[in-house]
């Protein structure tokens, strides 16, 4: 066990980066930026390392000192260590994307990078309720000036959309939050999971908590912010909006509204599956039409994160597990993704589609890295999107069988966006002076690129390595469930949701 408190120190180190960053030149801020997102990174994987894998719930507790109605308790379980490690991964390709296409206010802009580590780590960290709270909507500030600052020429519209669609969500739950505080006594995270709140009052609360998730997520059809925002922000607001701060929204889901409100998250599996199902449909073909690769890049997001919560309130092992990876791979690949579309955007200067073909005549080390990520993002046998596609759907299956048909079909139109969208930018002929001379890759791209690739190979030749840490917690989890609510199986039969409400037994729905 560790004797200092790393998780305060994963959060000081940026924290005090940034603030030196404000006090440097465009040339230090950059170093000084990297060199901190790397100490964390280094930390990140002492704190993998420490952690017991089968060992107790929750580790590496912090308990500081009471600030007014929050208390500084941070820890953590698998679900947050996999979440920390991604986002402490992703943090220096940002720095790395960013090191020659941001040339103004580059100080300032760094800070802002470091300010949502800060948030992001503190999120996943936080056990006080306040705390997490503090931390999630603490985050909206740095991403709303990255993107409303360094955007493109519509960030002012875009930087307001993002802010006023995930903050209005947030303050249904701040009041939801000050109800189960004065119910049950307590702000602190693992004493509220195991407190049972009223059946009548529980439906209450998970609407309230689901405002602010589905938005975050974004769920279908709070997720029209979302193409927005990708497409006005810089490349690597990009890579961490999708890579991470999209994960909060999951993550909600995991720590409060399961576990908490298992009662009403049974009851209401219905409308999740329904949105979702919708979601990985509607958007896949909204896709296939776009003009603009940030943004077709964007609603396959959605699709994606749809899957997510389909596994999630499948309330089975291979659903919850399914679901977790498909978050660590959706912020992998779909961030490399967003870094392709960047490495052509910085010579051409735009993300038309239609002005790129021919790509693997002019670039072919670019292309091959391109066709890896869009494989990936498909589900291809051997990379991470493949096992957590399966095991998410076959989650899905043991409760809905007709939702996992229909995300299945979403699936098969991932493949013809992807593909579609591949065989425009790199193949066929060469289609203008410019696009023939443009450079290939350079290395400090592919060194970029290539450590994100390995993780996808890594997830999905070894997912083990991933699902080991977060099993115990999966466990606890369905304990948590099975005691609101026995069920006659662990494993529902197949077309039925499990039965999860206490008073009499409970329709199935279908």
């Amino acid at each position: 066990m560790l004797e200092y408190p790393i998780l305060t120190l994963m959060l000081g180190v940026p924290a005090l980066a940034a603030v030196a960053c404000l006090f440097a030149d465009a040339a230090n801020a950059r170093r000084m930026a990297l060199a901190a997102t790397l100490v964390d990174l280094a930390l990140g994987i002492v704190l993998w390392a420490t952690y017991d894998v089968g060992g107790a719930q929750w580790q590496l507790v912090e308990h500081g000192p009471r600030f007014g109605f929050f208390a500084w308790d941070l820890g953590v379980d698998g679900f947050a260590l996999m979440l920390i490690m991604l986002s402490v991964f992703l943090m220096p390709v940002c720095i790395g994307a960013s090191w020659r296409s941001v040339t103004n206010r580059v100080p300032e802009y760094m800070a802002a990078f470091l300010l949502t580590e800060v948030l992001m780590i503190g999120t996943f960290a936080a056990q006080d309720m306040f705390l997490f709270y503090l931390f999630f909507e603490a985050g909206l500030i740095p991403m709303y000036l990255i993107i409303g600052i360094w955007g493109g020429a519509n960030r002012i519209y875009a930087s307001y959309k993002f802010f006023l669609y995930t903050l209005l969500g947030s303050l249904v739950m701040l009041i939801a939050m000050l109800y189960m505080v004065g119910q049950a006594g307590t702000s602190s995270i693992p004493a509220l999971q195991a407190y049972d709140f009223a059946p009548e009052a529980q439906t209450w609360l998970w609407l309230a908590f689901f405002a602010s998730f589905a938005v975050k997520m974004p769920m279908w059809p709070v997720h029209t912010w979302l193409p927005d925002a990708h497409v006005q922000a810089p490349t690597a607001g990009s890579v961490i909006l999708a890579g991470v701060l999209l994960k909060l929204g999951g993550y909600g889901f995991l720590r409060f509204s399961l576990p908490m409100f298992p009662e009403a998250s049974g009851a209401l599996t219905w409308l999740i599956f329904a949105l979702s199902a919708i979601a990985v449909i509607y958007t896949s073909l909204v896709a296939l039409v776009q003009a603009d690769m940030k943004k077709l890049i964007a609603y396959s997001s959605v699709a994606h994160m749809a899957i997510v919560t389909i596994g999630l309130f499948a309330f089975n092992r291979q659903g919850i597990e399914g679901a977790m990876l498909m978050m660590l791979s959706h912020g992998l690949v779909s961030g490399a993704l967003f870094l392709c579309v960047g490495v052509i955007y910085d010579r051409l200067h735009t993300r038309e589609i239609a002005r790129y073909g021919g790509l693997a005549i002019t670039m072919p080390r670019y292309a091959i890295l391109f066709l890896f990520f869009t494989m990936a993002s498909i589900g291809l046998p051997g990379t991470s999107g493949f096992v957590a596609e399966f095991l998410a759907l076959m989650g899905a299956y043991h409760v809905s069988t007709w939702t996992a048909l229909l995300c299945t079909t979403g699936i098969i139109l991932g493949a013809a966006y992807m593909l579609y969208l591949y065989r425009r930018v790199v193949f066929g002929e060469v289609k203008s002076e410019e696009v023939r001379t443009m450079a290939d890759a350079n290395s400090r791209e592919v060194w970029l690129l290539a450590p994100i690739a390995a993780v996808v190979l890594w997830m999905g030749v070894y997912p083990e390595s991933f699902l080991a840490p977060m099993r115990k917690d999966v466990g606890v989890l369905l304990a948590r469930i099975d005691r609101a609510a026995p069920r006659s199986d662990s494993v529902p039969t197949a077309g039925r949701a499990p039965a999860l409400h206490v008073n009499g037994p409970a329709e199935a729905h279908r």
